[in-house]
């Protein structure tokens, strides 16, 4: 079993009172993610807030693959800054955000990790089909190098950002003429109407998707349980069955047949009481059950 967190690369913070990272550099992501259970995972390469991406020598690529290769069994997830908007209708912004991406692709190739994950953004005012149409012409201005995937995250659905139907994901691949996969988000998808608190739920999200985009392309689940009921559109993270897709719901995806061999990657609250430690082991739990 695949199951990660979402970890800080700063050598700021520790994940305890008692230890600190090793190093200095982008492989304290791999301590960290040892430290709270994790096989997988997923980081920030910089900011997620500002459009400044940050050096990364090749000493600490190195140290970060070597360390990978020795202490995980991967992959590795980049997530994109959220201010990356692929369907936007302005030209600044689609420019800064194609930048953004092409830094961020370029940065996994060093780093040898596997996917850069990103939301398509929103259309604001330019429609969907419009919008969609932006972020697939956006995707293909990326020069991306081998070994790398570009993966559409699901959306919650709120505003005018796209991705909350699995259709819009769908539209994106097939007008790309770049291999794109796809990332679901348990809490996205559960906020834009796909119920996923029963075992019925979830074998219908699962077929819809298949049905949709083809289960071919899905590489990675963000594994989060919701803070507010489904179809609301309101994107809140809760601990692993402690939110409205509750226990049973958790318990029917991480042992849906479908989706056994997909990585799971958590972005549930970290608190200093209830962290990542504690929600991987209750994912691990639940398979185990």
């Amino acid at each position: 079993m695949r199951v990660g967190a979402h970890v800080s690369i700063s050598s700021s913070k520790a994940t305890s009172d008692s230890v600190t990272p090793p190093h200095e550099n982008i492989a304290n992501a791999v301590f960290r993610q040892k430290e709270v259970g994790g096989n997988c995972g997923q980081i920030f390469t910089h900011s997620p807030q500002v459009w400044k991406h940050q050096e990364i020598t090749d000493e600490d690529a190195a140290t970060f693959r070597e360390e990978t290769e020795a202490e995980l069994d991967g992959p590795w997830v980049i997530h994109s800054s959220y201010l990356v908007n692929l369907c936007t209708p302005k030209d600044g912004l689609r420019e800064k955000s194609i930048d953004s991406m092409q830094k961020e692709v370029d940065a996994a190739a060093r780093l040898g990790v596997e996917y850069v994950n990103v939301h398509l953004g929103a259309h604001t005012g330019a429609g969907v089909e419009q919008g969609l149409e932006n972020a697939a012409s956006a995707l293909d201005e990326l020069d991306v190098p081998d070994g790398v995937t570009v993966l559409v995250e699901s959306d919650a659905g709120s505003g005018t950002k796209l991705g909350g139907d699995f259709e819009h994901l769908a539209t994106v691949i097939e007008k790309a003429d770049l291999d794109i996969d796809v990332c679901l988000d348990t809490a996205h998808a559960f906020a834009a109407g796909y119920d996923l608190s029963t075992a019925e739920g979830v074998d219908d999200t699962v077929a819809a998707f298949d049905d949709e985009i083809g289960l071919e392309h899905l590489k990675c689940v963000h594994l989060n349980d919701s803070k507010h009921e489904c179809g609301t559109n309101k994107d809140e993270h809760a601990h692993i069955g402690e939110g409205y897709i509750g226990e049973d719901g958790m318990n029917a995806f991480v042992n849906h047949p479908d989706l056994a061999e997909v990585p799971l990657v958590l972005e549930t609250p970290n608190e200093a009481e209830k962290g990542f430690e504690w929600d991987i082991a209750r994912v691990k739990e639940l398979r185990e059950n």
